[in-house]
């Protein structure tokens, strides 16, 4: 089983200690692939209000949480 369908599959355990790790760790794998796929978007000419729309949120919640070397997708220059 891949570690992704092992989390998954853990998430949904009736021991509370194995289902919250679980839970912890899809949060960080899921913040992880939005702020690449958002920097995907981005590097493609996606404007904030694209990006927004597709993730349910509004244009100022992204802007706030991706632009301006602030957030998670900051670069070391």
């Amino acid at each position: 089983m891949s570690d992704t369908a092992q989390l998954a599959s853990d998430a949904g355990s009736r021991d509370p200690a194995v289902g919250l790790r679980a839970v912890r760790a899809l949060r960080t794998l899921v913040e992880r692939l939005e702020a690449l796929q958002v920097d995907n978007a981005r590097e493609q000419g996606w404007s904030w209000q694209e990006i927004a729309v597709l993730l349910g949120v509004t244009r100022q919640a992204v802007h706030k949480k991706y632009a301006g070397g602030r957030g998670l997708l900051r670069r070391e220059k």
